[in-house]
């Protein structure tokens, strides 16, 4: 079975091609489920109206589903809570110049 560690490996390798930073460290991952083979992920945009949404929605599932264990992958895309800053890693803030 999978592991909640090998699926953050994973996400830190998804990124939202506009901001140089992945998905993980962005702060966009709110929920990872694990059942069995399947994985859930509950992420949201830096925007609502982000046009890369679908694209990096489609990056995360397929590098998922490319796991040794993951048969399928899902991400359900949300927007509450919104996204803000300050779910940034300390890291991502860093890079981005936020104190």
């Amino acid at each position: 079975m999978v592991t909640k560690e090998e699926i953050v490996s994973v996400l830190k390798d998804c990124y939202d091609p506009e901001i140089p930073i992945n998905v993980w460290d962005l702060g966009l991952v709110y929920d990872i489920k694990i059942d069995d083979d399947k994985v859930g992920i509950k992420m949201t945009l830096t925007a609502p109206g982000c046009m890369m949404g679908g694209m990096i929605a489609e990056d995360v599932e397929n590098k998922l589903k490319a796991l040794n264990g993951v048969k399928d992958a899902k991400v359900e895309l949300v927007f509450d809570p919104p996204w803000t800053p300050d779910k940034m890693s300390e890291e991502a803030k860093s890079q981005m110049g936020i104190a």
